[in-house]
């Protein structure tokens, strides 16, 4: 019965760990991704923006 124990913790982390991956992937692109590449893009516009104000260089 010990092996039981010693498996049972293992078992349940791959296991929530897999769904976990499914739960990613299947969430991945569908009607939300313009509006997630979206923000993106504007986070993106914004950060060179201000590198832009500061004087740095956009490499």
């Amino acid at each position: 019965m010990d092996y039981v124990s010693a498996l049972l913790p293992p078992v349940v982390m791959a296991t929530f760990f897999i769904c976990l991956v499914v739960t990613i992937v299947k969430s991945q692109g569908g009607p939300n991704k313009a509006k997630e590449d979206a923000a993106v893009d504007a986070a993106l516009a914004r950060a060179q923006a201000a590198r832009q104000a500061d004087g740095g260089s956009a490499s």
